[in-house]
């Protein structure tokens, strides 16, 4: 059998040199040209020979390499575990460094490779203390700094198409934050792998902005290279239709062509690549083929240890067996006592060729080593169980595997094993020992929660509220019934938080004191501090029930609801910071992103310019400790979005909520979308939308602030194009959709009012005297409505913050200028322009580039209409500054049907060189409308207006208005 790997590296020349060069592996360490290279490619193109001849570059050139492996788990994810390899290479070659490391951080030792694997003399981890994954993070950080002092160090992580979202999170903070020594990353990953909503794409979009990080594609080899890899794969003489045949099939991946080669060295050239894989086989003999199969059921890897107990050869013919794999090319040897398929489609199609049964018999033996001799990990066992079918120690073993995840801060790994072993709970006649039934779906539905996904936590403890049904204990029902009402609070729902709490609570009160004092905790969050005295009372009675019994995290949890209190009463909102330090110190995560999510918002509300340094700090504690997707930091990211957009930078905020190649959960992946559309339709006015309206109709039951969102660009669209029925029509269909859930006199309500306002001002003009006054009708009721939103929030003192105020100011504007050009009950143009001043001051007060900008072009209108030329000119120009950074198409719009600022001082008397502003008033003048009608519609004085038309009938030698019109006809000019 021949050697299927080249003995040299070819057609990679040039890939090599860039990577020794980019790194800096040849040149001084300190100026490298990165400091992390991204190296991709299709499955079998030549990334790992590639890195492997780079490791002995720079093995020559004397840096110490070091390499983890991402591994095809698939549900059985096993949080941060290439650096769990890269720690048992470094504490072989380096024990006092990892030791000195692992003293300063203990959260080391959770990923020492001895710690991972399950053992009966280990405890199991407490998911109530679970490690800091901040802690981790630093660790990591520090040992690859120490171990980079004495020599530098080049990391190497591959297959990072396979990374867990630890992993991948941990990656992202070594690129952003290198240390001071010198060390280079390799992440290697599938190009081919990478689906739309792959979640490595985010993380590569990210690490390719970042500076120091270079990528590399690695593409297929060209013909001559292919021709040169078959020759050296099989020397000696081939026929040119074996070479042709290879060639097209293997289409330059060098994977291909080894396989390609191997399996015509023994037979006929099957049609099918996975024919060819298990062509490969046939050179081994049955205990060699045997052990390959074995492995196949373990995956792309596995241990010695494992492998020897689950065989039934004995040591010698294991041993021989192995040997002839591995010569065979079929498995390769780690150093680590653990072989491992060349190639994972050599694994997967060796293991899909075995019979049912012969897969169940494997599984199961298996199954007995892991259990018997406590090898590998708790996932492998949970897989292994599952598909030998074993449901009680899939279950179990699933159960451990999430607590396993949770503890190093992977809620996305834990939900799926908690999820597991929830499925085979009706397949075991008694649950495992140590495993209670409420409190797996209690679990479960709290890992659904840190990983954001709270629809699903609900439908997880509702299904099983309908299952145990309503004549289970008491202490069951309410147990779950405040995880729901918990849930509840998260999303936007018909169903009462309050009510399900309040339940639960009647349900407990003889129950135990903790689960009673979590259910009054509950209650307490659902009344809110709009009700002050009930919230006491409620809260009161978990405090004590929390101090009596030493409950620590309700008892964090209480005071960042009644921190809630003290900003209702006008306060600054600090108490939600102390509370924030205070769930750290006791670390709890949850209460800590609670507390830092409601003192983020307070700032918002204040417009406090701290806020989006919160909402940041909040989100990067998240990611830290693995809950990206969690609701609190979840919802941050369209706040600091929104601060984004306030402030014009919509480009920054359209940034922040792509999530393309990420896997957020639905309802924050159509929030995001939903704002992104709004920069674009709204602020923007890009391209045709109704289409992508409609769609984004269908997900506002998700999310209130989808429909809030997606029905606002709606509304600015209606309002550019002066179409007062659509928005009337949107505005109701938001009313319908987010009145059941935030009331019906919800804030926004305010704003969306004033939209419709102004889209009837837009149309007032063009209007019939007949439809004014219907439309005179829809007007007081829009005012009406905004009105009891107003004495609403009044009945809750201290006054709101500054957009509030805002926008209250340009309610009234909006009313004046509709009033002005409908021409039912106008203001005086002194009044019209101060309503326009006064909104002009809410919103620099508020800061809002946009609406401040939208409100200038309007308070330009009204200034020239009252005769301030100079005025309105500078407020255009304030408009149109603004206008272009933000990209504002709808303001630039209206600027330019406005016109100039004021119109010249001297005017061409030519017979028929009429004005852009005279050809205006001429085309009114033909509609039959009056001087005072011309003027409100233009925004000019009347006299102005009597001006104009004066030059009008002297250039056309008119006599009169209709002889002006006819005259102007009849030439063209109109």
């Amino acid at each position: 059998m021949p050697s299927l790997r080249a003995p040299e590296l070819i057609g990679r020349d040039a890939e090599l040199e860039e990577l020794v060069s980019l790194l800096g592996v040849r040149a001084p360490v300190e100026t490298p040209s990165a400091l992390a290279l991204l190296l991709s490619g299709d499955a079998g193109v030549g990334k790992t020979r590639l890195l492997t001849e780079l490791r002995d570059v720079a093995a020559t050139e004397g840096w110490r390499v070091v390499a983890g492996h991402c591994l095809d788990l698939a549900e059985s994810g096993l949080p941060f575990l290439p650096f769990t390899e890269i720690l048992g290479r470094l504490a072989d070659e380096d024990p006092a460094t990892v030791a000195a490391v692992t003293e300063q951080h203990p959260a080391l030792a959770r990923l020492q490779p001895g710690r991972r694997l399950r053992s009966p003399d280990e405890p199991d981890p407490d998911p109530a203390t679970p490690l800091d994954r901040a802690g981790v993070v630093a660790a990591v950080r520090d040992l690859i700094d120490a171990a980079a002092r004495s020599m530098p160090l080049l990391v190497v992580i591959e297959d990072a198409h396979w990374a867990d979202e630890s992993t991948r999170d941990l990656l992202s903070l070594l690129f952003s934050q290198p240390g001071a020594a010198p060390v280079r990353i390799v992440v290697s990953y599938r190009s081919d792998d990478l689906h739309r909503r792959h979640p490595l794409r985010r993380h590569l979009a990210e690490w390719g902005r970042l500076r120091g990080v270079q990528r590399l594609a690695l593409e297929p080899l060209d013909d001559p290279a292919t021709r040169r890899l078959i020759k050296a794969l099989r020397p000696g003489t081939l026929a040119e239709a074996d070479f042709t045949s290879i060639l097209d099939r293997a289409d330059g991946n060098p994977f291909f062509v080894e396989e390609l080669v191997g399996a015509s060295w023994g037979g006929p050239l099957p049609a099918e690549l996975a024919d060819v894989l298990l062509l490969r086989l046939d050179g081994l003999d049955e205990s060699a083929l045997r052990v390959v199969r074995l492995a196949s059921v373990a995956g792309r890897r596995v241990s010695h240890a494992l492998l020897s107990a689950v065989s039934d050869l004995d040591g010698d013919r294991l041993e021989a067996a192995l040997r002839q794999a591995v010569e065979s090319n079929v498995l390769v040897a780690g150093r680590d006592a653990s072989f491992q398929f060349r190639h994972a489609l050599l694994a997967e199609a060796v293991y899909d060729d075995l019979l049912p049964g012969e897969r169940a018999r494997l599984h199961r033996a298996f199954t007995d080593a892991l259990t018997e001799q406590a090898l590998g990990t708790s996932a492998e066992l949970a897989q292994h169980a599952r598909r030998a079918g074993e449901p009680a120690i899939a279950l179990a073993a699933s159960v451990d595997a999430a607590r396993e995840a949770m503890a190093v801060g992977g809620a996305a790994e834990a939900a799926a094993h908690y999820l597991e072993a929830l499925n085979l709970m009706g397949s075991v006649a008694t649950l495992p020992d140590g495993i209670d039934e409420t409190t797996l779906v209690r679990s479960t539905a709290e890992a659904f929660m840190a990983s954001g996904r709270v629809a699903r936590a609900i439908k997880v403890l509702r299904t099983h509220l309908a299952w145990i049904g309503p004549d289970a204990p008491a202490q069951d029902r309410g147990q779950l019934l405040t995880a729901v009402a918990d849930a509840l609070l998260h999303i936007d729902a018909d169903e009462s938080p309050r009510a399900v709490a309040e339940e639960a609570v009647a349900l407990l009160r003889d129950g135990p004191a903790p689960l009673l004092a979590a259910a009054l905790s509950v209650q307490a969050r659902a009344i809110g501090s709009w009700h002050p005295e009930e919230l006491r009372a409620t809260a009161g009675e978990a405090m004590e029930l929390a101090d009596r019994h030493g409950l620590t995290g309700i008892k964090v949890d209480l005071e960042t609801t009644l921190a809630g209190l003290d900003a209702a009463g006008g306060g600054s909102g600090d108490a939600w910071r102390d509370a924030a330090e205070s769930a750290r110190a006791a670390g709890l995560i949850d209460a800590e992103l609670r507390a830092m999510y409601l003192h983020a918002r307070r700032l918002h509300d204040r417009g406090d310019p701290a806020a989006a340094e919160s909402y940041r700090a909040l989100i990067r504690r998240a990611e830290e400790n693995g809950r990206p997707w969690s609701p609190y930091p979840g919802e941050a990211r369209p706040m600091l979005a929104m601060l984004m957009i306030r402030d014009g930078d919509p480009d920054a905020a359209w940034r922040l909520m792509d999530v393309t190649g990420q896997e957020p959960p639905a309802v924050f992946e159509w929030l995001y979308f939903a704002l992104q559309m709004f920069i674009r339709f709204g602020i923007r006015a890009h391209g045709e939308c109704h289409a992508v309206f409609e769609h984004l109709r269908e997900h506002w039951h998700r999310d209130g602030q989808i429909a809030l969102l997606g029905g606002s660009a709606e509304l600015l669209r209606a309002e550019a194009a002066a179409d007062p029925a659509t928005a009337s029509r949107v505005y109701a269909e938001m009313v319908a959709a987010l009145g059941p859930v935030w009331g019906e006199w919800f804030q926004a309500r305010l704003r969306l009012s004033t939209y419709v306002v102004a889209a009837h001002a837009a149309a007032a003009p063009t209007r019939t005297v007949e439809e004014r006054e219907a439309d005179a009708e829809s007007v007081a009721r829009l005012m009406g409505d905004g009105q009891l939103v107003i004495e609403g929030i009044a009945q809750y003192p201290p006054g709101h913050g500054p957009e509030y105020h805002a926008w209250v100011a340009r309610r009234s504007a909006e009313h004046l200028r509709w009033r002005w050009l409908a021409q039912i009950g106008p203001p005086s143009a002194d009044e019209l322009v101060e309503g326009w001043r006064e909104a002009e001051r809410a919103f620099v007060e508020y800061g809002e580039v946009f609406e401040l900008a939208r409100t200038r072009v309007r308070l330009a209108a009204a200034l020239r209409a009252a005769g301030d030329r100079a005025g309105a000119r500078e407020a255009s120009d304030l408009a149109r500054e603004a206008a272009q950074s933000v990209g504002a198409r709808p303001v630039l719009d209206e600027l330019a049907a406005d016109g100039p600022a004021s119109p010249p001082d001297r005017e061409p008397r030519s017979e028929l060189a009429l004005t852009p502003r005279e050809s205006e008033i001429l085309a009114l003048v033909e509609q039959g409308r009056s001087n005072g009608e011309i003027g409100r519609q233009l925004f000019i004085a009347t006299k102005t207006v009597s001006v104009h038309v004066s030059n009008i009938l002297g250039k056309l030698g008119a006599s009169s208005r209709t002889e002006a019109a006819a005259l102007a006809r009849r030439r063209g000019l109109l």
